[in-house]
């Protein structure tokens, strides 16, 4: 029986979605970074890739496989100095892509799902009335039709990415779906969100009481259902979606869900927007400050029609299951 790769599987989606997958019955590759990554389920096949690269040799991996779904890269630069940060994007996100995909299509590998971020699109959006922000530049919601804007390094390599992929599809037939992704979350998420979790369970007050924002975002829970339709969905080939629960938030909501979910009540205070901006100068936190309180809402009605597809869960129960550990 054919398999499916999922690279990535020590990973936060990489983890869900391939447990998912193999509880339905699928056969199962995936790749870890280091042995001590190894899961206790025993139906899934693990090969060790300790790094995604130019040089990755993929062509055993590859034996057998049907469709890969490619949730490893690079998102968070922890040791390497700032001035690192695009050659290692470079050569994980872009390079690893791009040497994957050619050994794909020379096993026949069918589909290739590639996990990209909506940040290809820009960094926010805006409401119509943000006095601040001059006419063009004004965008009230991201679609999967707008001419693409990344900002950073990340975002320059996931684009980057993207279009190597496309190159090698329309060369080889190899059937390619992208998957443009805000913020995920859920339970094992890391990075920011954890941190946010912690500030709400140790009833921390938030600066946020003067935010009202609106943010796009999607539960591990739904994305890996996606995934899953993505996988034999004829309609997923040879398309970029961006993808949604379907409800947007913000960002004192979302908090306020987590700590319902806690069972305790959320705290704010509020600060002038211009202090808070301040502050993350001030630390060096201007992007996640950023994120706090501005917008970033993505209309996921396209992959919602042509998938045929609608979230199995809603944001409130998606936090739940985050906060209980389900």
């Amino acid at each position: 029986m054919k398999k499916i790769l999922i690279t990535g599987t020590s990973g936060f989606i990489g983890k869900s979605l391939s447990e998912k997958l193999s509880k339905s019955g699928k056969h199962i590759r995936g790749t870890v970074r280091t042995i001590n990554s190894f899961s206790k389920n025993t139906d899934i096949e693990y090969v060790l890739v300790e790094d995604i690269s130019l040089k990755t040799n993929w062509k055993d991996i590859l034996v057998d496989v049907d469709c890969i779904i490619h949730c490893a890269g690079r998102a968070h630069i922890m040791n390497e100095k700032k001035n690192d940060t695009s050659k290692i994007f470079q050569s994980v996100n872009v390079e690893g892509t791009k040497q994957l995909a050619e050994q794909a299509s020379k096993a026949e590998v069918k589909r290739f799902i590639f996990l990209s971020s909506v940040k290809v699109n820009g960094e926010c959006t805006y409401n119509i009335d943000n006095k601040d922000i001059s006419y063009h530049q004004r965008k009230k919601i991201f679609s999967y039709n707008d001419l693409p804007n990344p900002q950073d390094s990340y975002a320059v390599s996931k684009f980057e990415a993207e279009n190597a992929l496309w190159e090698i599809s329309s060369r080889t037939g190899l059937e390619v779906s992208i998957l443009r992704l805000p913020l995920v979350y859920g339970y094992g998420a890391k990075g920011n969100l954890a941190n946010l979790l912690k500030l709400v369970a140790f009833r921390i007050p938030l600066p946020l009481r003067m935010v009202k924002n609106q943010r796009s975002m999607i539960g591990i829970d739904n994305l890996v259902d996606l995934l899953i339709t993505c996988v034999d969905h004829p309609n997923a080939a040879g398309k970029t979606f961006l993808v949604s629960d379907g409800e947007d938030l913000s960002t004192p909501d979302f908090i306020r869900y987590i700590a319902n979910s806690m069972g305790h009540r959320a705290r704010f205070f509020p600060i002038p927007f211009f202090l808070l901006k301040l502050l993350g100068l001030i630390f060096g936190k201007q992007a996640e400050i950023n994120r706090l309180v501005g917008s970033l809402k993505i209309d996921s009605r396209y992959t919602q029609k042509e998938l045929n597809w609608t979230p199995p869960l809603s944001v409130v129960e998606g936090i739940r299951r985050m906060i209980q550990g389900k």
